[in-house]
């Protein structure tokens, strides 16, 4: 597997067919979910509004989301439910699931928005590191090794890019998705999201493998010399990058990577 985040798990235990709602440790934590909520409210905000308007209903966490369509109280957000449902083509009892299904994929997202998010203090100590590394006459006399320094932080700034328009199109999508809603175009989100999850977790866990390993090593800019970077970045950080080039271009065209 090229990322063993829950989520690609997930994906790749259900494609043997093995159930995989029925167990916890294939869930987020509760702490997990709970530090989501910001990056869950954009796509929690449309449905919310399609079925309540303006209402301010104080959702919390998805599952509160799940629990306020279960037993819907006002008589006009039942009413909505039921335009919802027929919008859908599916029985009005039905709307819990699709809101559980609506819920896993983009709690999904949440997730992976997260982990992108998390990256960035680390990317800014492993640019600062290489800024720091061309200022010594050694490496800025030498083209080639400028060249192999320049290559990995090129590539790693591909993998940024890369995710950061998936994150885009998904956005687009799921906003979308809601202006003239239908079953199909629920399905063709959620059939580009989850054929995604897989880019976007591999992605994000070799960055984070990398990025993680760099800073370990190399927690300030100023941390070990010229030659010690040179090192790790080409007997370390370097090795590896292709297979999650191989990754990214797994989801469509990808610029900047090679």
């Amino acid at each position: 597997m090229p990322s063993y985040d829950v989520y690609s798990l997930r994906r790749s235990l259900r494609g043997l067919g093995i159930e995989v709602n029925a167990c916890k440790s294939l869930r987020l934590s509760e702490n997990m979910q709970r530090s989501l909520t910001n990056y869950m409210t954009r796509f929690t905000r449309p449905l919310i509004h399609q079925v309540y308007g303006d209402a301010d209903c104080h959702v919390q966490r998805f599952d509160d989301l799940v629990t306020l369509f279960r037993d819907p109280d006002p008589k006009k957000a039942l009413a909505k439910l039921r335009q919802m449902a027929d919008r859908l083509s599916i029985p009005l009892d039905y709307i819990p699931k699709f809101i559980e299904d609506y819920g896993d994929i983009f709690l999904a997202l949440s997730y992976y928005h997260h982990c992108l998010d998390g990256l960035a203090p680390l990317l800014d100590i492993f640019h600062a590191g290489l800024k720091e590394m061309k200022t010594y006459s050694k490496v800025n006399s030498n083209p080639q090794l400028m060249a192999e320094i320049e290559r990995p932080e090129k590539t790693v700034a591909g993998f940024m890019t890369v995710l950061r328009r998936m994150f885009q199109d998904f956005a687009v999508r799921s906003r979308d998705m809601w202006d003239d809603m239908s079953a199909a175009k629920f399905k063709h989100v959620k059939d580009v999201v989850e054929g995604a999850q897989t880019t976007v977790g591999g992605v994000l866990w070799g960055l984070t493998v990398k990025l993680n390993a760099w800073y370990q090593r190399f927690p300030s800019p100023s941390a070990g010399g010229p030659t010690a970077r040179e090192e790790f970045l080409i007997s370390e950080f370097k090795p590896g990058l292709s297979g999650i080039v191989a990754v990214a271009r797994g989801q469509g065209e990808v610029i900047g990577l090679s």
